[in-house]
């Protein structure tokens, strides 16, 4: 026998997706078929209505009806939601429906008029603190036992006294479906905190990768575009002066820059896609249509990396190569890539250049994004000029990324 109502209906999450319980009214708790206990409430009342007597508008008969009624009242608001009444209302309500419950055992002579008491203890369970509940359930059992014990109504030789004790077991039975519904309203707050966290944690992911992709698209074209564009205002400069062999040159090198920038944008495409080659042959192919082939040294024991270090570790390598071959051209490239215990790095190293290097200047953020890349993998960097051995004059990046 269950004496508890259907659980409200939990906050939903505002959001775009549906959610986990569509539909409107109460939540039901498993087992708690909220219909199975207006049907329940029901048949109390229309069994006591049916046997309860005597029923009049007079005397005694008035008096049952009057209680009847106040019962009938009190097991009913049972179903009202909680929140429509204040803790304090429903101690006096159910207060109140006990004691009517025994006075109604008391003046009847007849009927059933005793499951008042039984389902009306058994939502005091439900609907009350332990602390307050089980005091009224005791006193229930006082009133109903007493009024059977001591012969103070005409129906005392139809129910044997202890009948009258049992009728505070059922807060037992509330208390445990109390413990139940609250289990349940804290599993589905549970579930929706999880879920409102996870999509947080995607929309946190999205933007991240937005930022990614801003930045790589950043190295590609405003690196690129902007020797171009420089190229090309020298160009239409130079026109004017009738020189035109500086004006072939000046578009000469536009021209070897849009190369350039197709070829960087293929490397970006590559690192972008989630089917990206593994870290040392993207790089050996990176180093290879760069022109610097058998540049990559591998050292330690090659292992797969987490796709977003790989594409980092990428990017910093495609962006190191540009700014050699913008600042050191012809200068000989040399690669290392260590896979260590717990880290991995990568050096890029070039010597100095072997021709004359274009006045062109970049945008003077490629190191800074380098740096960005790096502090995401909570890794660090290190870039300068080399100062001594066969490269000297040259420059040097090092980035090592722990795991």
């Amino acid at each position: 026998m269950s004496y508890g109502r259907a659980v409200p209906e939990a906050q939903s999450v505002p959001d775009h997706g549906p959610a986990p319980h569509q539909g409107v009214g109460p939540r039901p708790v498993p087992g708690q078929d909220p219909r199975v206990q207006q049907a329940l409430t029901v048949f109390v009342i229309v069994a006591a209505l049916w046997t309860v007597r005597p029923l009049g508008l007079s005397g005694r008969g008035l008096v049952v009806a009057v209680l009847l009624l106040v019962n009938s009242v009190a097991l009913a608001a049972r179903h009202l939601p909680e929140d429509w009444i204040p803790p304090r209302l429903a101690l006096a309500w159910l207060a109140l429906g006990i004691m009517a419950a025994a006075a109604l055992i008391g003046v009847s002579s007849t009927g059933s008029g005793y499951l008042f008491a039984y389902f009306l203890v058994g939502h005091i369970g439900v609907r009350l603190e332990p602390r307050r509940s089980l005091p009224l359930a005791a006193l229930c059992s006082v009133l109903c036992g007493g009024v059977l014990y001591f012969r103070l109504g005409p129906g005392h030789n139809l129910l044997p006294w202890t009948l009258g004790l049992t009728t505070g077991a059922p807060v037992l039975v509330g208390i445990l479906n109390r413990s139940r519904q609250r289990a349940f309203v804290a599993a589905i707050s549970a579930a929706e905190s999880a879920e409102r966290a996870a999509r947080a944690e995607a929309r946190t992911a999205v933007l991240t990768e937005r930022s990614r992709i801003a930045r790589d698209v950043h190295d590609v074209l405003a690196h690129s575009l902007a020797g171009i564009n420089m190229q090309l205002e020298l160009a239409d400069a130079l026109i004017d002066t009738g020189d035109l062999g500086r004006v072939r040159e000046a578009n000469q090198k536009a021209h070897s820059m849009v190369k350039e920038s197709l070829k960087q944008a293929q490397w970006t495409v590559h690192a972008l896609r989630e089917d990206a080659l593994p870290l040392v042959e993207t790089l050996t192919a990176m180093l290879d249509t760069s022109g610097h082939r058998d540049a990559l040294t591998v050292t330690g024991t090659v292992r797969e990396v987490p796709s977003r270090v790989t594409q980092n570790l990428l990017r910093i390598a495609q962006e190191s190569l540009t700014n050699a071959a913008r600042h050191a051209p012809g200068g000989e490239v040399r690669v290392e890539l260590t896979f260590g215990a717990a880290s991995t790095t990568l050096s890029i190293r070039n010597g100095p250049a072997t021709r004359m290097v274009s006045t062109g200047a970049g945008s003077g953020m490629g190191l800074i994004g380098m740096r960005e890349r790096v502090a995401l993998l909570e890794g660090t960097i290190t870039a300068g000029p080399v100062t001594e051995g066969p490269d000297a004059g040259g420059w040097q990046v090092e980035a090592v990324i722990p795991g």
